[in-house]
């Protein structure tokens, strides 16, 4: 077993062709396919089902740990790099978006003064898209909604959001600064569809208080949720990130008492050492988290120190 055959097996896993991960390594079809047969003849285990080209148990096992290495070696070398002269190399850094539309800015600009070597690279997901990538390797951490379940995961916490109305000028919800769970159910207000993670948690939470809220519509995106808020739609219900970043004028944000707060933090692979570029990049994070943080509207920080 080498390195080569690990990394024409990581290729075929993620273009999910021999020829398409060839093209991937600038190689051509048949050293792909003999790489992952030897692999294959050595292991005495079919790795790739060649109908579907998906791993197989036996591949997946292979490929969780092939990740991992590949990842450890890319930190040697990042690693050593960082320590002869200055922090440098690439970093992966996943957010879920509205986490990202306040924070991306002063992060990139911090690590760009701190580590000008630095390469960061921000990938705009879910929860539930970027959790897997932090797993694999293909992100060195991600901030998303916590907890997360995976027990490969570390997580760190950052702050707690309250959910929030976005209420547009003239609406009766405007002219309140605080309002309760069962006032709310009174009018109808723009929510995500149910299936999603944060209209299932706000159901549930309702449910067990006997209180059920009327959709004026329902929009998959939270962002965009917001956007048809701002722009004067009707009322809608959103966690405290989402709302940030918008001018002044023509809404109101309305405080609801009775929903618990929602969690972010930030999540690792638990079973790899963290690279210099990623320690340094976490601590540009955490920085940005308590001096930006306080300041949005609804968003509380949890985070020590």
């Amino acid at each position: 077993m080498d390195l080569r055959q690990l990394n024409h097996l990581i290729a075929v896993a993620e273009h999910r062709s021999f020829s398409a991960a060839a093209r991937a390594l600038h190689t051509v079809q048949s050293n792909v396919s003999t790489h992952v047969a030897k692999l294959e003849k050595e292991l005495g285990a079919v790795l790739v089902d060649r109908h579907t080209m998906q791993p197989t148990s036996e591949g997946q096992a292979v490929l969780d740990r092939a990740r991992r290495i590949r990842t450890e070696l890319q930190a040697i070398s990042d690693d050593i790099v960082s320590m002869r002269h200055e922090v440098a190399g690439e970093v992966r850094i996943g957010c879920i978006g509205t986490t990202g539309r306040w924070m991306a800015t002063p992060l990139l600009r911090r690590l760009e003064e701190r580590h000008p070597a630095l390469h960061p690279v921000l990938v705009d997901a879910t929860t539930t898209s970027l959790t897997p990538r932090v797993l694999n390797g293909d992100l060195d951490m991600a901030i998303v909604n916590t907890p997360v379940a995976e027990a490969g995961l570390e997580s760190e916490p950052l702050f707690d959001e309250e959910r929030i109305i976005v209420a547009p000028e003239g609406h009766p919800l405007a002219r309140q600064g605080t309002i309760g769970i069962e006032q709310l159910a009174g009018h109808a207000v723009m929510l995500t569809p149910r299936g999603t993670t944060f209209r299932d948690a706000i159901d549930q939470e309702l449910a067990a208080s006997g209180v059920r809220l009327t959709a004026a519509a329902e929009v998959d995106g939270l962002r965009l949720l917001a956007s048809l808020a701002y722009q004067g739609y009707a009322p809608a219900l959103l966690p405290a990130s989402a709302v940030s970043g918008y001018p002044e004028g023509g809404w109101s944000l309305v405080h609801v008492e009775g929903l618990a707060r929602r969690s972010v933090g930030l999540v690792r692979n638990r079973r790899t050492t963290p690279s210099m570029p990623t320690r340094a990049a976490t601590d540009v994070i955490l920085d940005v988290i308590r001096e930006i943080a306080p300041h949005q509207p609804g968003i509380h920080v949890t985070l020590d120190g």
